[in-house]
């Protein structure tokens, strides 16, 4: 059975280790990713998607995080809005994952990588309406 990959965060305190669980560092993220305006959803798997319909709101969805020797790896994968500008937001996800992480965790982030798997449209604006005669 393989031991679960745990983060040791060292302050120079003598108090003892704190340890923080990828998963952690996931919900983290995919909250700081769903704040950014012009993100619609973030991409799950079947298992997420239904327990989201049963009520549960899964906040690491969308997200991956790598531990590498050389630091940490955040995969973020987001369906954007139709309309608006990618890089700028893309930045601005970068931006808000990386100072979220910081702040609450002192963790320095080697990659913060933004996969754009779909543009939602907004179809009610769109469509025309008709009556029936």
């Amino acid at each position: 059975m393989s031991e679960k990959q745990l983060l040791n965060v060292t302050d120079g305190s003598t108090l003892g280790n704190i340890e923080i669980a990828p998963e952690v560092i996931e919900v983290i993220a995919g909250i700081a990713v769903s704040e950014v305006s012009g993100v619609a959803s973030m991409r799950g798997n079947f298992a997420s998607g239904v327990v989201e319909r049963l009520g549960k709101k899964n906040h690491g969805k969308g997200v991956k995080v790598e531990l590498t020797e050389n630091g940490i790896i955040i995969d973020a994968f987001v369906v954007m809005d139709y309309g608006i500008s990618i890089p700028d937001t893309a930045q601005k996800i970068q931006d808000n994952t990386r100072q979220a992480l910081k702040n609450m965790t002192a963790l320095e982030i080697k990659e913060i990588n933004v996969h754009i798997v779909g543009i939602q449209m907004d179809s009610k604006e769109d469509e025309p309406e008709f009556e029936e005669a």
